[in-house]
């Protein structure tokens, strides 16, 4: 319940700050273009990221291996792209991290722990 207040009211609330204290820093249309950048290049490296996680799937499929990897890059991706859409610099810092392949291990190991730990609670079944 803490998370959903968390998305609801603090990150806008700390993404309205940054933005005005940009917009009063080096004004509002140097604001302006540098958040358009940003969406503009985050829907480029969503894409191309993803074309590239979904064939290593593929291949991973083709071998008769489980793409489980590939799945959690995929998420990592679509999350990452939705913050880089979404307007304001914390969102675009973090967007850009679940992009960048070498700062998205982290992102993946943060998600594979939460569900090691739901599967231990037993909030997960596996069935074989």
């Amino acid at each position: 319940m803490w998370y959903l207040l968390l998305l609801i009211v603090a990150i806008p609330a700390m993404e309205i700050a940054v933005l005005l204290l940009s917009g009063k820093t080096i004004g509002v249309w140097p604001t302006l273009l540098i958040i358009l950048a940003t969406g503009v290049l985050g829907a480029y490296l969503a894409k191309r990221e993803g074309l590239q996680t979904i064939r290593r799937a593929q291949e991973q499929l083709r071998h008769g291996q489980i793409p489980g990897s590939a799945v959690l890059d995929g998420i990592c991706i679509l999350v990452g792209g939705i913050l880089l859409l979404t307007p304001g610099f914390i969102t675009d810092i973090t967007g850009f991290l679940m992009l960048f392949p070498p700062t998205r291990k982290a992102f993946k190991l943060l998600m594979l722990n939460s569900i090691r730990k739901r599967i231990e609670k037993g909030n997960i079944k596996i069935i074989k």
